[in-house]
């Protein structure tokens, strides 16, 4: 795991494309699952050049081509992932990042899991503030709002969307993530219909209870 996580971190931050495509689907071929490649591989790479970042070893610079080469190895995967699939939802999920918050491979990682599964999907990327959310979500009538931040002041964001958004006339349900969830207990910015999950095995997990293909309550 370690082995493939930084194998890709240095391609990464290279920016070779064509070299890091290789690598995800060699270990695609293997046998791997998308929980595995997304948590294990990407997410694991992303960590370890989250750390060189932290002590100096790597630029803003670096970390942003890093970033952008990973955001295009998602939107591959998921393209090789659908192809000649047919969609059977009759669900729909919207993704975003709360206002501010700048950091979206997780929430994009979380909704290519929701494609995979059959969801119709909208992945709104980061710092939406709450009226355009509000105004996209009326429109569109998700049965799911998905939000994630990573910064602990953006926490305070979380009130105010998920009291907005649970209370859209369409009831949607809210879930909440990021990689601060599983170390702190967010829930008194929630209500009891709020879902918190604190990795992409939670999303895995909640997606095998909730199959897309019939219309039905989403709750946890």
């Amino acid at each position: 795991m370690q082995e493939y996580g930084k194998a890709l971190s240095l391609l990464l931050l290279e920016g070779d494309q064509d070299a890091a495509w290789r690598l995800v689907d060699e270990i695609s071929k293997s046998g791997k699952n998308s929980l595995y490649i997304y948590e294990s591989v990407i997410t694991g790479a992303m960590r370890h050049i989250g750390y060189l970042w932290e002590t100096n070893e790597i630029s803003v610079a670096d970390e942003h081509l890093a970033t952008s080469t990973s955001d295009f190895l998602l939107a591959r995967y998921l393209f090789e992932k659908k192809k000649g699939q047919k969609s059977v939802s009759a669900k729909k999920a919207m993704f975003l990042c709360v206002e501010s918050e700048q950091h979206y491979l997780g929430l994009k990682m979380t909704s290519q899991l929701f494609s995979e599964a059959g969801w119709d999907t909208r992945f709104h990327g980061p710092n939406l503030p709450l009226e355009s959310v509000k105004k996209a979500a009326e429109e569109w009538k998700p049965d799911v709002i998905c939000l994630s931040f990573s910064i602990l002041y953006h926490a305070e964001h979380l009130g105010p969307y998920i009291g907005g958004l649970e209370k859209l006339p369409n009831r949607p349900t809210v879930i909440v993530g990021g990689r601060l969830v599983e170390k702190y207990d967010f829930s008194r910015h929630g209500t009891n219909r709020t879902i918190f999950m604190n990795n992409l095995e939670d999303v895995q997990k909640w997606l095998e209870r909730h199959p897309p293909g019939v219309k039905s309550s989403v709750g946890y």
